[in-house]
């Protein structure tokens, strides 16, 4: 029999959860969109769990991971920082190096 291991990966701070997937979906979704609301949209989350999460992210690090502008005459937007990208990139190898790590783990076991 073949057994798999299952394991989800977010980065916490002193204040709670930092990175998590969920959240990582939801930068990745902006810099897609270029918008909260419709980067919102897309993952089928509502613009104040969005907001709330994208707030709690940019708080719990010294630089902003997006930076949004208000709607007006030109509308408004939203769009990753180089910090953003940067850590996007940071959790998906994390992330990735885990399920490798896994994978290979799975595979050793003999029950």
């Amino acid at each position: 029999m073949d057994y798999k291991i299952k394991s989800r990966i977010w980065i916490e701070s002193e204040n709670g959860v930092f990175l998590g997937e969920g959240r990582v979906k939801l930068l990745k979704a902006i810099n897609q969109t270029g918008s909260l609301s419709k980067a919102a949209s897309s993952l089928e989350m509502s613009y104040k769990k969005a907001w709330n999460l994208l707030d709690s992210m940019n708080k719990a690090t010294k630089e902003p991971l997006v930076i949004t502008s208000t709607g007006g005459k030109g509308g408004g937007g939203a769009h990753l920082t180089p910090y953003g990208e940067k850590m996007i990139q940071t959790f998906d190898t994390i992330n990735q190096k885990c399920w490798e790590f896994l994978d290979q783990q799975s595979k050793e076991i003999t029950l």
